[in-house]
């Protein structure tokens, strides 16, 4: 199926003109023609009826909602119909449409959604267990987008005519204003040439069933349910750009954010299924879309730029629309948490409606997922298990795995320590070939000089790189998992309100350039120069620093606390009977170089 071009519109709450990706060609004439003998027809039966039909009895004021026939000038003589079961279409000709805007409002224990009968939508979306920046209930809609971009559960179209029909008009509802789940909501609307049904199913979980049919002129027409226009919890730049659309089509899920290379949202593209699951995300929440047909399903990507007051900044809002090609919708939407535990008990319907696979993919462990899923897991089970503070639990899994690496960190000082016994040797060899060129075969004989002298007193060249290497993976899985853990929002350590967002007294980052420091200070550094030892000395720390700057607490926590610990290592290895000789050829070598460097005695 091919993508369509999207042309983004600038008034009102309009959202962008799509191009009909089933649409045949010269189709477009054809409905033009028909709606103009349609409007033509319309006419006419308007200026008979006005002038000879009988006119309709007077209905009382008080009625809160009423039949009314739009666009004609003069009342219509259509009795008021019944609400048309779920998934039946009303009779032609019957008027549906509500006299003025009213909420309807369903919860249970995990959320409080507000609707509007205008377009049918969602205004308000809150999730009771989670709070905001200002510790208020977390509303996962966003005001500022949704007023120009779409409310939550708005019907997108390629008629841009028709959509926008569909997201403003006043639906008429048999609901009440107030409903604790399990409930059903149902919205519809009709008028000459079409008919609208939303239903929605709510139970005790984050799932909501949701049920679309429309048709025009007797045909139905492909409307799909939306999620158009971010999350509520965007509060910066940061959090803007985490947005992004995944779908799972097969058993990897793909990843779409703007500007990425291979795997960019476009505007307006629309990808063909089968789809298990697909919608939209930030580093927290995701509204995810579950197709009762995963063969039938398309999703519509949709991305607009947004000018943020609060920040002022102009960032991406990424939404998705999903639904079926074929016919009406049915279709599942979570909107949640991305919480291991929720959405590991979320099944996606496989073709041939077996329970397929569960949401868990929704949280992207990055790239050493291999490590960085288990720790988490760990993690949690020492919050749950051994101390219920996540700070504290940081910091025992820091220890544990410091003493782990232990045994890789003392072969590593050791090999740094005898790296510095045999420096003087290396030395020696090197300057008896410094006065040949680099290219000169010669220097072959050099390196095998090297190696053997090595060999002989059991010094690995790689062996003080050796555990850097091995930590390296286990600090970017850290940095992974701790940004992407929804149980470190808003978690407390001492201090800090928010151990997965940045220290705001920047006390840790501190921390690491000292603690960094130290440990370059304590740590031999055998071949090294020791004016470019004391040019590391300065600039690793603060380079470091700089990193950790704005990285999240938790992760300056490990980091600092990993340090500090690598600090007590180094001081009860130097004083190990190697790390004494050691010292002490250093500082043979420190008196030779003085006296070197001191004037000429006469």
């Amino acid at each position: 199926m091919p993508e369509s071009a999207l042309l983004i519109e600038s008034n009102g709450n309009d959202l962008p003109e799509y191009s009909n990706p089933s649409q045949e060609p010269g189709s477009e004439k054809r409905i033009l023609l028909v709606f103009a003998i349609t409007f033509l027809g319309l006419l006419l039966y308007q200026f008979f009826l006005t002038k000879y039909g009988p006119k309709p009895p007077a209905r009382p004021p008080q009625e809160a909602q009423q039949q009314v026939q739009t666009p004609a000038p003069a009342p219509s003589t259509q009795a008021e119909a019944p609400a048309a079961p779920a998934g039946k279409r009303t009779p032609a000709g019957v008027m549906r449409q509500a006299a003025s805007e009213t909420t309807t409002v369903v919860e249970n224990g995990l959320y409080r959604i507000e609707f509007t009968n205008r377009g049918a939508q969602v205004k308000s979306w809150v999730l009771k267990k989670y709070t905001n920046d200002q510790g208020k209930p977390l509303n996962l809609v966003n005001g500022v987008a949704s007023e120009k971009f779409g409310y939550p559960l708005s019907l997108f179209t390629y008629d841009a005519s028709l959509r926008n029909k569909l997201n403003s008009v006043l639906y008429l509802t048999n609901s009440r204003e107030a409903q604790q789940a399990p409930a059903d909501v149902s919205f519809e609307y009709a008028d000459n040439d079409t008919t609208v049904r939303k239903t929605f199913h709510f139970d005790d979980s984050y799932l909501v069933k949701v049920e679309v049919a429309v048709t025009q002129n007797g045909h139905t027409v492909s409307a799909f349910p939306t999620w158009p226009a971010g999350f509520g919890d965007a509060t910066t730049p940061a959090s803007y750009a985490s947005g992004r659309i995944d779908y799972l089509a097969g058993e990897k899920v793909t990843r779409l954010a703007p500007d990425r290379k291979g795997k960019a949202i476009g505007t307006g593209n629309t990808i063909p299924g089968p789809f298990y699951w697909a919608g939209a995300q930030d580093q927290y929440f995701a509204a995810v879309f579950l197709p009762d047909d995963p063969m039938s399903t398309v999703l519509v990507t949709l991305r607009n730029a947004l000018n943020v007051p609060r920040i002022d900044k102009t960032v991406e809002v990424l939404g998705a629309a999903v639904g079926s090609l074929t016919g009406s919708t049915s279709i599942r939407l979570f909107v949640g948490p991305k919480s291991l535990d929720v959405l590991e008990s979320v099944h996606a319907t496989a073709i041939g409606g077996q329970p397929g696979p569960d949401l868990r993919g929704l949280v992207d462990f990055g790239t050493f997922s291999i490590i960085s899923r288990p720790l988490f897991l760990w993690l949690r089970w020492t919050y749950e298990r051994v101390v219920a503070n996540w700070g504290w639990s940081i910091i025992v899994l820091t220890v544990i795995i410091n003493v782990a690496l232990l045994p890789l960190r003392l072969a590593s000082m050791r090999s740094a320590l005898k790296m510095q016994k045999i420096q003087p040797q290396m030395t020696a060899i090197k300057d008896r070939y410094k006065s040949l060129r680099f290219d000169d075969p010669k220097r072959r004989q050099m390196n095998e000089e090297i190696s053997a002298l090595m060999k002989e007193q059991g010094v690995n060249p790689a062996g003080g790189c050796l555990p850097m290497l091995i930590q390296f993976p286990f600090l970017i899985a850290f940095y992974t998992m701790l940004g992407v853990a929804i149980e470190l929002r808003n978690a407390h350590w001492l201090w800090l309100k928010d151990l997965s967002s940045a220290d705001p007294t920047h006390v840790l980052p501190i921390g690491i350039i000292i603690t960094t420091f130290l440990v370059q200070r304590m740590t031999p550094t055998g071949g090294m120069d020791p004016q470019q030892q004391k040019l590391m000395n300065l600039m690793m720390p603060v380079m470091l620093g700089v990193i950790s700057w704005n990285l999240s607490a938790g992760l300056c926590l490990y980091w600092t606390v990993g340090n500090l610990i690598a600090i007590v290592q180094q001081a009860i290895m130097n004083r190990t009977g190697l790390g004494k000789e050691i010292r002490q050829v250093a500082d043979k070598r420190a008196r030779k170089r003085a006296l070197k460097q001191s004037p000429s005695r006469t």
